[in-house]
């Protein structure tokens, strides 16, 4: 029991230790100003234009599959 007791009080005293290690002081994390921010919305902004005509695109694609494999799963099946 008192090998336990050891084992539970190092863990426990090395956890205490490198918890601190790991802190973060939010207040410096985002120093940037207001343009820094407007530069990578602007940036998000591009990327999310671009991908509208690639979901479409994509979207016609598929609708244009599986039509064609209707077509001709009815055409094989009228001449059966």
């Amino acid at each position: 029991m008192k090998k336990y007791r050891s084992l539970l009080m190092a863990t426990s005293m090395l956890m205490l230790m490198a918890g601190p290690a790991f802190a973060v002081d939010t207040s410096k994390t985002y120093s940037s100003g207001i343009l820094v921010g407007c530069f990578l919305a602007f940036c998000g902004l591009i990327v999310v234009v671009q991908l509208m005509p690639t979901i479409l695109l994509l979207v016609g694609f598929v609708r244009g599959l599986f039509k064609g494999t209707a077509k001709q799963a009815s055409r094989y099946g009228s001449k059966g």
